[in-house]
C-alpha cells in the first residue's frame, strides 16, 4: 500500500487544547493539538459508542471520550484504564508553511 499525504489547512484552525474532525474521501478523522504543540491523528470515533473524540478532553498525550470518559494514548491509539479496544491512529505533521498533513494509505 502506498501512503499519500493529505493537506488539511492551516494548524490555526485547531486551537491549542483541542482537536477537529476531517473527513478525507469516506475516512472521518479527529485532529488533536495539545497546549504543547503536539498534533496527533486518530480515528474520530471511540470503539465503543462512537463518541465524537475530537469534542473530548485532551492533555499532554491523551483524549478522554466525551460520551463515557474512556482514555486512549494519542500516539498509538492504546485504551487507557479500560477494554474498550485500541483506536487507529495516523501519522501527521505540520509543514514549513503550517499545514497540517495527513499520511493516508491507499
Amino acid at each position: 500500500m502506498m501512503a499519500r499525504p493529505v493537506n488539511l489547512g492551516p494548524i490555526a484552525r485547531i486551537p491549542e487544547g483541542e482537536g477537529r474532525t476531517f473527513d478525507v474521501g469516506k475516512l472521518r478523522v479527529a485532529v488533536f493539538r495539545t497546549r504543547r504543540g503536539g498534533v496527533y491523528a486518530t480515528q474520530a470515533e471511540c470503539p465503543h459508542r462512537s463518541g465524537p473524540l475530537a469534542d473530548g478532553l485532551i492533555g499532554e498525550r491523551a483524549v478522554m471520550c466525551p460520551l463515557h470518559g474512556y482514555k486512549f494514548d494519542l500516539t498509538n491509539g492504546d485504551a487507557l484504564g479500560h477494554t474498550c479496544g485500541t483506536l487507529k491512529t495516523f501519522p501527521v505533521d505540520v509543514d514549513e508553511r503550517g499545514d497540517v498533513r495527513l499520511l493516508v494509505e491507499e
